[in-house]
């Protein structure tokens, strides 16, 4: 097996695992802290034998400003973890999936604030269709949600775990030198520190069934699927990482649909494709007006 298909493998298999972590979640019927605390103590029972054993735990592997910068993306994507999480109840695990990817429009509008990174015009044109997309999310509420009056806020929720991911990343692109499983491991730590009051306070999640499912939530779902993620992203080129990555949220609108018979509506699978159109678009760089410059050459 080459280094290619070997690392198609993982990101198809990380993504996969990845589309069905809103199932674990809504059905260990646990709080959203609790979730997000477990994930982090259990993804961290993995990430650390693996970060000693590749060396990354030795004394000046990293700097300290590096682990202030890992430090703060943890809070970030803790807090990126909790929104997602807490918007699956109001606006389905499909939505809130669809609507968490327009990560790459926060990265981009950032990356134009505080890295000076041009705004391009191509740019502008996905945004705004992901935009269009969104607004065909809003206008149409399934039956089932706008039942429960807070399926804005779910959007909202979403929003705010896109833009918090994206600020994760901003911070990531600082940290190049430092290995990925060992940014890993500090942001699940951050995590552990910061949510332990209010996890333990709630007490201890009850029964085997649950315990399972949370363990679930941390060993495979963080710490297997960081290892094949970034052992994916060492082998592959970013344009068939990127377009791989929409793995993710078919494989959790199918596991929605069939798990709880959440079916998207019309308008919001015509919204659900756009948004996945411009943030593919976005993310592999293509040009609205390709053909026309072909001709033109």
């Amino acid at each position: 097996m080459n280094e290619k298909t070997h690392g198609m493998i993982e990101m198809v298999a990380a993504m996969m695992v990845s589309g069905t972590i809103g199932w674990f979640v809504v059905v260990s019927g646990s709080p959203v802290p609790q979730v997000v605390f477990w994930r982090c103590v259990f993804g961290a029972l993995v990430l650390l034998p693996v970060c000693l054993a590749k060396g990354y735990l030795q004394p000046g592997r990293i700097s300290r400003r590096q682990a202030m910068l890992a430090a703060l993306g943890g809070i970030a994507i803790v807090a990126n973890w909790l929104l997602l999480f807490a918007a699956y109840s109001h606006a389905t695990i499909s939505i809130a999936t669809t609507v968490y990817n327009t990560q790459p429009f926060m990265l981009v509008g950032l990356g134009a604030l505080f890295l000076g990174e041009r705004l391009t015009l191509a740019k502008l044109g996905w945004l705004l269709l992901s935009f269009g997309g969104m607004l065909l999310i809003v206008q149409s509420r399934p039956d089932a949600v706008a039942a429960q009056g807070s399926y804005l806020l779910g959007i909202l929720l979403s929003l705010g775990a896109a833009l918090f991911y994206a600020l994760a990343a901003l911070l990531a692109k600082k940290l190049k030198d430092v290995p990925p499983h060992l940014i890993a491991l500090i942001q699940v730590c951050v995590g552990i520190v910061a949510l332990s009051p209010l996890a333990l306070h709630a007490g201890w999640p009850g029964g085997v069934a649950t315990w399972s499912l949370l363990a679930t939530i941390g060993a495979v779902h963080t710490g297997v699927t960081y290892i094949l993620l970034y052992g994916a992203i060492q082998r592959l080129p970013t344009s068939l990482t990127g377009a791989l990555s929409f793995i993710y949220p078919i494989v959790a609108i199918v596991v929605d649909d069939t798990a709880f018979g959440h079916r998207l509506h019309p308008l919001q699978a015509t919204g659900a494709v756009l948004i996945l159109l411009a943030a593919a678009g976005m993310t592999q760089g293509w040009a609205w007006r390709r053909n026309a410059r072909r001709a033109t050459a």
